[in-house]
């Protein structure tokens, strides 16, 4: 399968194109002229794999939680391309991604991704390798402080690593041994190429008109709800 993927839910934007099993990757540059490049990038991973757009089976897309105006870009491109070739839509979560993206740079038995939400507020989640690794897992989260992602490492009960863009906030909170912190500068759409073809054999794809972004802004004592 042909797959062309999109993710740019935080302060990146890169697209992946997986051809018959290899995987070419491109990244985008300024950040704030995401909307203008976005679809120049896509172009430019179809002709640097090789891949003519009508060779591409499906679009993924990472789909949050994570910036508003990032996923709705994300989302936007993603649904106009499958919606022009007349193809089916992979929505990705992108925490799990993110956590299984992560195992390959880590030895930590347990994985807690975290995206900024508001100011001064994470979206996370806590993941066990060997569920990450036996694709088992949920695509639920929290939402809080980064003492609250920072307790929730500690409190895995594992030896566990928090997986995040930016260590910069968390570097005093972790200075102390509580938990480790990775960055990851490694997750791109190539990270999420194997859950979409694992969710596209399974036949788990979407219309495009029925695709929406995991904006995940509903609050309340502390719990993201559905």
């Amino acid at each position: 399968m042909n797959l062309l993927a999109i993710e740019c839910t935080h302060t990146s934007m890169s697209v992946a194109v997986s051809r018959n099993g290899a995987v070419n990757v491109v990244y985008g540059g300024e950040w704030s002229r995401t909307a203008e490049t976005i679809m120049p990038l896509v172009q430019l991973a179809l002709e640097e794999s090789g891949t003519p757009k009508d060779r591409i089976d499906a679009v993924a897309v990472s789909s949050g939680p994570g910036s508003f105006t990032a996923l709705r870009i994300g989302m936007s491109a993603a649904k106009g391309l499958a919606f022009g070739l007349g193809i089916p839509l992979v929505p990705v979560p992108t925490l799990p991604a993110m956590a299984a993206a992560a195992l390959a740079f880590t030895s930590s038995s347990a994985i807690v991704p975290a995206i900024p939400s508001r100011k001064g507020e994470y979206y996370y989640a806590c993941y066990r390798r060997e569920d990450l690794e036996a694709c088992n897992f949920s695509d639920e989260s929290l939402r809080g402080s980064i003492g609250d992602v920072v307790a929730a490492a500690v409190n895995s009960g594992h030896d566990a690593v928090i997986v995040c863009r930016s260590s910069e906030d968390f570097q005093v909170l972790s200075g102390n041994g509580e938990a480790d912190v990775l960055v990851a500068d490694f997750f791109s759409a190539a990270s999420i190429l194997p859950e979409a073809l694992r969710r596209a054999a399974e036949g788990r794809v979407v219309a495009p008109s029925e695709a929406v972004s995991d904006y995940r802004q509903k609050f309340e004592s502390g719990c993201l709800k559905k």
